[in-house]
């Protein structure tokens, strides 16, 4: 069966065709800066590659590229549109409803719409390429995979919020964490790494990437997660700031800030672009730390700091710690930061090798000290293959 995989972003749209159940990539992309003058294009299937920059209004435009690509005689995998068996969909947000994948239909996009509002950016484009792809594909199963179902497994003493019950409930206020596909996979691949099945695995998951968060597994299961109502909480992150005083914007608010402003600084002007007022990009603030920037060093600092804390402290909510894995564009790609969160955390087992962790660079690597009591990993995240591999499943009637 081949699967089509849609993992779409606020303005960009990843795509994979995968044979399955082999799991094998047939095709791949990106449509990158939708909704500018000029978007991006970059197609791959097999040895054949291009690039183009073209405009593409929205994601249903999106859509139509990336099928036309998929069918055509250069480019494309498939001769006919009936030869795609099923379409996966990361969902960002599924509340309290989604405990995992499930088929798509009218109720399930009732319920996305309904958490719009929590998930402003990603939540509509979901909805645009699932809407787009139905009508293009009406015979065949369509799969939501939720980032927030993995997080369902969080108990009520870490996902509830100290607040009044009544506003809780009315208004589904609570911790319900994301890139759930991310830690689900990261925590997967490293009890294979390490030689166990995966609901024996107790981890620490760091997804790093423009958007950040850290998972704690126990059993294989997530049991606290950094990020909470919104994505906004947790660690540092490219432009949004993590952990903050609530009486911050209330101060703010009393100082004359209309939500719509606060709105943009805590999702678009805090995090690495408002600590170092370069970038909110890290291979731009290790640049400015090379120059000798003070800004971008304290920016790199407070980062690590913040992600060294909640390893810290998830250790302890784990009592055995078996994995600390590090993955996202910045996890996987960038050893300073893993040397310096990793440097002062010998009390809870983790060392590594400085040689074998500046060499591992985009690859999957084993980065622990020969006396580590901990497994210190570098997994690259695979989202598209857990997404793929629950479309396959759930398309053949089987359970997951």
């Amino acid at each position: 069966m081949r699967v089509l995989v849609i993992n779409c972003g606020s303005s960009s749209l990843k795509y994979q065709v995968r044979r399955m159940p082999e799991n094998v990539i047939l095709a791949n992309g990106l449509v990158d800066r939708i909704g500018k003058k000029e978007s991006e294009l970059k197609h791959s299937s097999g040895q054949r590659e291009s690039k183009k920059t073209l405009s593409v209004t929205d994601h249903q435009a999106g859509i139509s590229l990336i099928i036309k690509l998929l069918t055509d005689n250069d480019t494309g995998v498939v001769s006919d549109l009936k030869e795609i068996g099923a379409v996966g969909h990361r969902v960002v947000h599924g509340g309290d409803e989604a405990t995992g994948s499930v088929i798509i239909d009218d109720e399930v996009v009732s319920a996305i719409k309904d958490y719009t509002l929590l998930a402003p950016l990603h939540n509509p484009p979901d909805l645009e390429a699932i809407d787009a792809l139905r009508f293009r594909l009406p015979d065949i199963p369509h799969v939501a995979c939720f980032d927030t179902a993995f997080h369902q497994t969080i108990p009520q003493v870490a996902h509830m919020y100290a607040l009044p019950r009544e506003i809780r409930e009315v208004y589904g206020i609570r911790k319900y964490g994301f890139h759930g596909i991310s830690h689900r996979y990261i925590a997967s691949r490293a009890a294979e790494f390490i030689g166990c099945q995966s609901h024996e695995i107790n981890a620490i998951t760091c997804h790093l990437g423009n958007g950040c968060s850290v998972t704690a597994v126990r059993n294989g299961r997530s049991v606290d997660t950094s990020m909470g109502f919104t994505p906004l909480d947790g660690l540092v992150m490219g432009s949004r700031p993590g952990n903050l005083d609530p009486g911050i914007l209330l101060y703010l608010c009393a100082k004359g800030y209309q939500i719509n402003q606060l709105n943009e600084i805590l999702n678009k002007r805090s995090g690495l672009l408002g600590l170092s007022g370069i970038s909110n990009d890290m291979r731009e603030i290790l640049a400015a730390v090379e120059k000798g920037k003070s800004q971008a060093r304290l920016a790199f600092d407070i980062f690590c700091y913040r992600l060294r804390k909640y390893i810290g402290a998830y250790a302890v909510v784990l009592g055995k710690l078996d994995v600390l894995a590090f993955s996202g564009g910045i996890g996987e790609n960038v050893p300073q930061i893993r040397s310096e969160t990793c440097k002062d955390l010998r009390q809870i087992g983790v060392e590594i090798d400085e040689n074998i962790n500046m060499a591992a660079v985009k690859k999957e690597a084993d980065i622990s000290a020969a006396n580590s009591r901990v497994k210190v990993l570098v997994i690259p995240s695979d989202e598209e293959s857990v997404i793929a591999s629950d479309t396959y499943q759930l398309a053949k009637g089987h359970r997951i």
